[in-house]
Protein backbone atom coordinates (compact mmCIF):
# COMPACT_ATOMS: atom_id res chain seq x y z
CA UNK A 1 0.00 0.00 0.00
CA UNK A 2 1.38 3.42 -0.92
CA UNK A 3 1.74 6.32 1.50
CA UNK A 4 -1.04 8.15 -0.39
CA UNK A 5 -3.48 5.32 0.31
CA UNK A 6 -2.44 4.59 3.92
CA UNK A 7 -5.63 4.35 6.00
CA UNK A 8 -7.61 5.91 3.14
CA UNK A 9 -6.11 9.40 3.46
CA UNK A 10 -4.28 11.19 0.66
CA UNK A 11 -0.76 12.37 1.34
CA UNK A 12 -0.66 16.20 1.73
CA UNK A 13 0.59 18.07 -1.33
CA UNK A 14 1.85 21.62 -1.76
CA UNK A 15 0.43 22.04 -5.27
CA UNK A 16 -2.02 20.02 -7.34
CA UNK A 17 -0.72 18.01 -10.28
CA UNK A 18 -3.00 16.87 -13.09
CA UNK A 19 -2.30 13.85 -15.26
CA UNK A 20 -4.14 11.66 -17.74
CA UNK A 21 -6.65 14.31 -18.80
CA UNK A 22 -8.68 13.33 -21.89
CA UNK A 23 -8.48 15.71 -24.88
CA UNK A 24 -12.11 16.83 -24.51
CA UNK A 25 -11.51 18.14 -20.98
CA UNK A 26 -10.81 21.85 -20.50
CA UNK A 27 -7.89 21.85 -18.09
CA UNK A 28 -7.76 25.27 -16.41
CA UNK A 29 -7.50 26.51 -12.84
CA UNK A 30 -6.26 23.26 -11.30
CA UNK A 31 -2.63 22.40 -12.01
CA UNK A 32 -0.37 24.34 -9.66
CA UNK A 33 -3.22 25.39 -7.38
CA UNK A 34 -3.50 24.54 -3.71
CA UNK A 35 -6.33 22.71 -2.01
CA UNK A 36 -8.73 25.22 -0.44
CA UNK A 37 -10.46 24.29 2.81
CA UNK A 38 -13.19 25.99 4.80
CA UNK A 39 -10.65 28.15 6.63
CA UNK A 40 -9.44 29.59 3.32
CA UNK A 41 -12.91 30.63 2.07
CA UNK A 42 -14.66 34.00 2.17
CA UNK A 43 -18.37 33.60 2.89
CA UNK A 44 -20.29 32.14 5.83
CA UNK A 45 -19.61 28.44 6.44
CA UNK A 46 -22.35 25.87 5.90
CA UNK A 47 -22.81 22.22 6.68
CA UNK A 48 -25.30 20.74 4.24
CA UNK A 49 -26.66 17.21 4.25
CA UNK A 50 -28.49 15.40 1.44
CA UNK A 51 -29.80 11.84 1.78
CA UNK A 52 -31.82 9.20 -0.04
CA UNK A 53 -33.04 5.90 1.40
CA UNK A 54 -32.88 3.01 -1.03
CA UNK A 55 -35.85 1.12 0.36
CA UNK A 56 -36.25 -2.28 -1.29
CA UNK A 57 -32.93 -2.13 -3.15
CA UNK A 58 -30.65 -5.12 -2.60
CA UNK A 59 -27.42 -3.14 -2.39
CA UNK A 60 -24.93 -2.85 0.45
CA UNK A 61 -23.21 0.44 1.33
CA UNK A 62 -19.92 -0.89 -0.09
CA UNK A 63 -21.59 -1.95 -3.36
CA UNK A 64 -23.27 1.44 -3.67
CA UNK A 65 -20.00 3.34 -3.14
CA UNK A 66 -18.15 1.13 -5.64
CA UNK A 67 -20.82 1.87 -8.25
CA UNK A 68 -20.86 5.57 -7.40
CA UNK A 69 -17.10 5.93 -7.73
CA UNK A 70 -16.97 3.99 -10.99
CA UNK A 71 -19.79 6.04 -12.61
CA UNK A 72 -19.51 9.31 -10.73
CA UNK A 73 -20.33 11.80 -13.50
CA UNK A 74 -23.20 9.66 -14.81
CA UNK A 75 -25.26 10.65 -11.76
CA UNK A 76 -24.60 14.37 -12.10
CA UNK A 77 -27.19 16.60 -13.77
CA UNK A 78 -26.56 17.38 -17.43
CA UNK A 79 -23.89 19.91 -18.47
CA UNK A 80 -21.46 18.90 -15.73
CA UNK A 81 -18.65 16.35 -16.04
CA UNK A 82 -15.87 15.17 -13.76
CA UNK A 83 -12.80 13.82 -15.56
CA UNK A 84 -11.03 11.45 -13.15
CA UNK A 85 -8.04 9.13 -13.66
CA UNK A 86 -8.95 5.78 -15.21
CA UNK A 87 -8.06 3.95 -12.00
CA UNK A 88 -11.02 5.62 -10.28
CA UNK A 89 -11.44 8.01 -7.38
CA UNK A 90 -8.54 6.99 -5.14
CA UNK A 91 -6.80 9.01 -2.41
CA UNK A 92 -4.54 11.62 -3.96
CA UNK A 93 -6.29 11.64 -7.35
CA UNK A 94 -6.91 15.07 -8.90
CA UNK A 95 -9.95 15.43 -11.14
CA UNK A 96 -11.00 18.13 -13.61
CA UNK A 97 -14.55 19.48 -13.49
CA UNK A 98 -16.17 21.08 -16.54
CA UNK A 99 -19.66 22.54 -16.40
CA UNK A 100 -21.78 24.93 -18.42
CA UNK A 101 -22.63 28.00 -16.33
CA UNK A 102 -24.79 30.57 -18.15
CA UNK A 103 -23.02 29.89 -21.44
CA UNK A 104 -19.55 29.80 -19.86
CA UNK A 105 -17.61 26.55 -19.89
CA UNK A 106 -16.36 26.55 -16.32
CA UNK A 107 -13.18 24.62 -15.59
CA UNK A 108 -12.14 23.79 -12.04
CA UNK A 109 -11.18 20.73 -10.05
CA UNK A 110 -10.98 18.72 -6.86
CA UNK A 111 -8.61 16.39 -5.07
CA UNK A 112 -9.70 13.09 -3.52
CA UNK A 113 -8.56 13.48 0.09
CA UNK A 114 -10.10 10.27 1.45
CA UNK A 115 -11.60 7.04 0.19
CA UNK A 116 -12.58 3.69 1.69
CA UNK A 117 -15.20 1.03 1.01
CA UNK A 118 -18.12 3.11 2.25
CA UNK A 119 -17.12 6.74 1.59
CA UNK A 120 -14.94 9.14 -0.35
CA UNK A 121 -14.29 12.87 -0.01
CA UNK A 122 -13.19 15.75 -2.21
CA UNK A 123 -11.39 18.98 -1.33
CA UNK A 124 -11.78 21.85 -3.78
CA UNK A 125 -9.00 23.60 -5.68
CA UNK A 126 -8.34 27.32 -5.24
CA UNK A 127 -10.69 29.32 -7.45
CA UNK A 128 -13.56 26.84 -7.17
CA UNK A 129 -16.97 28.26 -6.35
CA UNK A 130 -16.60 26.83 -2.84
CA UNK A 131 -13.72 26.37 -0.46
CA UNK A 132 -14.12 23.23 1.59
CA UNK A 133 -14.71 19.54 1.27
CA UNK A 134 -17.56 17.23 0.30
CA UNK A 135 -18.05 13.73 1.67
CA UNK A 136 -19.98 11.03 -0.21
CA UNK A 137 -20.97 8.04 1.88
CA UNK A 138 -23.38 5.17 2.40
CA UNK A 139 -24.58 3.43 5.57
CA UNK A 140 -27.34 1.22 6.91
CA UNK A 141 -30.14 2.83 8.91
CA UNK A 142 -31.86 1.21 11.90
CA UNK A 143 -34.11 -0.80 9.56
CA UNK A 144 -31.18 -2.19 7.58
CA UNK A 145 -31.91 0.04 4.57
CA UNK A 146 -28.96 1.46 2.67
CA UNK A 147 -28.80 5.27 2.81
CA UNK A 148 -26.70 7.35 0.40
CA UNK A 149 -25.50 10.72 1.65
CA UNK A 150 -23.67 13.82 0.43
CA UNK A 151 -22.36 16.21 3.08
CA UNK A 152 -20.52 19.41 2.08
CA UNK A 153 -18.69 21.68 4.56
CA UNK A 154 -18.20 24.80 2.48
CA UNK A 155 -17.79 28.56 2.18
CA UNK A 156 -17.98 30.54 -1.01
CA UNK A 157 -14.46 31.30 -2.13
CA UNK A 158 -14.72 35.04 -2.79
CA UNK A 159 -17.15 38.00 -2.75
CA UNK A 160 -18.41 37.47 -6.32
CA UNK A 161 -19.28 33.86 -5.62
CA UNK A 162 -20.94 34.94 -2.36
CA UNK A 163 -23.23 37.37 -4.20
CA UNK A 164 -24.25 34.64 -6.62
CA UNK A 165 -24.75 32.17 -3.78
CA UNK A 166 -27.12 34.51 -1.98
CA UNK A 167 -29.11 35.35 -5.12
CA UNK A 168 -29.55 31.87 -6.58
CA UNK A 169 -26.53 29.68 -5.91
CA UNK A 170 -27.67 28.12 -2.63
CA UNK A 171 -30.87 26.80 -4.18
CA UNK A 172 -28.97 25.70 -7.27
CA UNK A 173 -26.46 23.82 -5.13
CA UNK A 174 -29.27 22.07 -3.25
CA UNK A 175 -30.96 21.06 -6.50
CA UNK A 176 -27.67 19.78 -7.94
CA UNK A 177 -26.85 17.42 -5.11
CA UNK A 178 -30.47 16.43 -4.54
CA UNK A 179 -30.80 15.49 -8.21
CA UNK A 180 -27.51 13.59 -8.05
CA UNK A 181 -28.78 11.38 -5.23
CA UNK A 182 -32.13 10.86 -6.93
CA UNK A 183 -30.35 9.67 -10.08
CA UNK A 184 -28.20 7.37 -8.00
CA UNK A 185 -31.28 5.89 -6.34
CA UNK A 186 -32.98 5.46 -9.72
CA UNK A 187 -29.97 3.45 -10.94
CA UNK A 188 -30.84 0.91 -8.23
CA UNK A 189 -34.54 0.99 -9.12
CA UNK A 190 -35.70 3.36 -6.38
CA UNK A 191 -37.76 6.43 -7.21
CA UNK A 192 -37.54 8.88 -4.31
CA UNK A 193 -36.87 12.49 -3.37
CA UNK A 194 -33.71 13.51 -1.56
CA UNK A 195 -33.93 14.89 1.96
CA UNK A 196 -32.10 18.20 2.41
CA UNK A 197 -30.76 19.99 5.48
CA UNK A 198 -28.65 23.11 5.79
CA UNK A 199 -26.95 24.59 8.85
CA UNK A 200 -24.89 27.78 8.97
CA UNK A 201 -22.00 27.02 11.30
CA UNK A 202 -20.19 30.36 10.99
CA UNK A 203 -21.93 33.52 9.78
CA UNK A 204 -18.78 35.62 9.48
CA UNK A 205 -17.38 36.96 6.22
CA UNK A 206 -13.64 36.36 6.13
CA UNK A 207 -12.45 39.62 4.60
CA UNK A 208 -8.85 38.47 4.98
CA UNK A 209 -9.58 36.07 2.08
CA UNK A 210 -10.87 38.72 -0.34
CA UNK A 211 -7.78 38.17 -2.48
CA UNK A 212 -9.21 34.81 -3.55
CA UNK A 213 -11.04 36.69 -6.28
CA UNK A 214 -7.78 36.79 -8.23
CA UNK A 215 -8.08 33.01 -8.73
CA UNK A 216 -11.82 32.96 -9.48
CA UNK A 217 -12.28 30.02 -11.87
CA UNK A 218 -15.45 31.49 -13.38
CA UNK A 219 -13.71 34.73 -14.36
CA UNK A 220 -10.67 32.90 -15.71
CA UNK A 221 -12.82 30.44 -17.66
CA UNK A 222 -14.85 33.30 -19.17
CA UNK A 223 -11.67 35.11 -20.26
CA UNK A 224 -10.36 31.89 -21.77
CA UNK A 225 -13.58 31.50 -23.76
CA UNK A 226 -13.44 35.11 -25.00
CA UNK A 227 -9.91 34.57 -26.31
CA UNK A 228 -10.82 31.39 -28.22
CA UNK A 229 -11.64 33.10 -31.57
CA UNK A 230 -8.31 34.92 -31.48
CA UNK A 231 -6.43 31.69 -30.78
CA UNK A 232 -8.14 30.02 -33.74
CA UNK A 233 -7.31 32.96 -36.01
CA UNK A 234 -3.67 32.86 -34.95
CA UNK A 235 -3.39 29.10 -35.61
CA UNK A 236 -5.00 29.47 -39.07
CA UNK A 237 -2.37 31.92 -40.29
Amino acid sequence: MSDEQDHGWAHPVERLEVGGVPPEALNLNVAGRRVSGVLQGFGPAYKKTYQVRLGGAQVTPAQLIATWKANYSAFWPDKATLYAPLAGLEPGDVAIINSNESGIRLSTGVMVIYADDESFAFATAEGHVFSGWITFSAHLDDDGTTVAQIQPYIRTSDPLYEIGFRLFGSRKEDDFWGSTLERLAAYFGVETEAERESECIDRRLQWSQIGNIGKNAMIRSALHGMKRPFRRRTRSR
